[in-house]
């Protein structure tokens, strides 16, 4: 575990170190993040009105589902995106065969070997916003309350992670997967709103086949300290599941790839 640690430290310092060299980037994310958020912010206050919610959500702990899914969407920027998005190019320039000769796991290396700041200034007013929204919505935060809107964020990150790593594993078939993981991201735009402000079969949906309901939904319920056992136990058994079938997909497919060479 240390050597792994030590490894994740020195690929993250030099990606940062060298995309931090074009400062206007900066400025441009900024920008961007700002956009997305006020997009959302704008979207979702059409639904609201004098003595109108959405889905028995007030207007405060709307925005707590808001904040989680602009921390997740920050974190497809800064982490997935520049990672996942090249497995597919290794995969036809046959470069996938030096990573697999590396004395370090292919999927640790896919999946961690740069990171963008494109994300952080995303992920950091998400946070801002579950902080302000959450305190307006009138959640008294407690060390059990805290500990459980960690898992259940934590939760999310994993389910999305498997989902993404999921697809991107199938391009050991086929030769492009960007559309679905394109897709995928706009499916998940649906997290932006409570899921139970969905008709019943589309919540089910988004449930049961498409888990957008335990990136966000649970979440910011556990952040309100409304959460219960059920749904937080389901959110941590889908992270589970998620994870075992995202690595043991990664190990069978990879049964299935001829190297450049072979």
């Amino acid at each position: 575990m240390g050597r792994y640690l030590l490894t994740l430290r020195r690929f993250w310092a030099t990606a940062l170190a060298g995309q931090l060299e074009y400062q206007l980037n900066v400025l441009i994310d900024l920008l961007a993040m700002a956009g997305n958020l006020a997009g959302s912010l704008f979207v979702i206050s059409l639904f609201y009105g004098p003595g109108r919610s959405l889905g028995g959500w007030s207007w405060e702990s709307a925005l707590v589902v808001v904040g989680v899914y602009t921390v997740l969407d920050g974190a497809c920027s800064s982490l997935l995106r520049p990672n996942l998005s090249t497995i597919a190019t290794h995969v036809q320039q046959g470069t996938l065969d030096f990573i697999l000769l590396k004395p370090i796991d292919s999927q640790f290396w896919l999946s961690f070997r740069t990171v963008s700041p494109a994300g952080l200034p995303e992920i950091g007013s998400g946070l801002g916003l579950i902080l302000w929204a959450a305190s307006k919505a009138g959640a008294s935060p407690t060390p059990t309350g805290c500990l459980t809107a960690a898992l259940m964020l934590a939760s999310s990150l994993v389910i999305l992670y498997s989902l993404w790593f999921g697809l991107a594993t199938t391009s050991i078939w086929f030769v492009k997967t960007w559309n679905a993981t394109e897709v995928l991201r706009a499916a998940l735009t649906a997290g932006r709103y409570p899921i139970s402000a969905y008709p019943l079969g589309l919540r089910n949906l988004l449930t049961v086949v498409l888990p957008v309901a335990f990136l966000t939904t649970v979440p910011a319920e556990a952040i309100l300290g409304r959460v219960s056992v059920g749904a937080a136990a389901a959110s941590l058994l889908m992270a589970t599941v998620t994870l075992m079938l995202c690595r043991g997909f990664w190990r069978y497919a990879l049964r299935f790839y001829s190297s450049a060479s072979s």
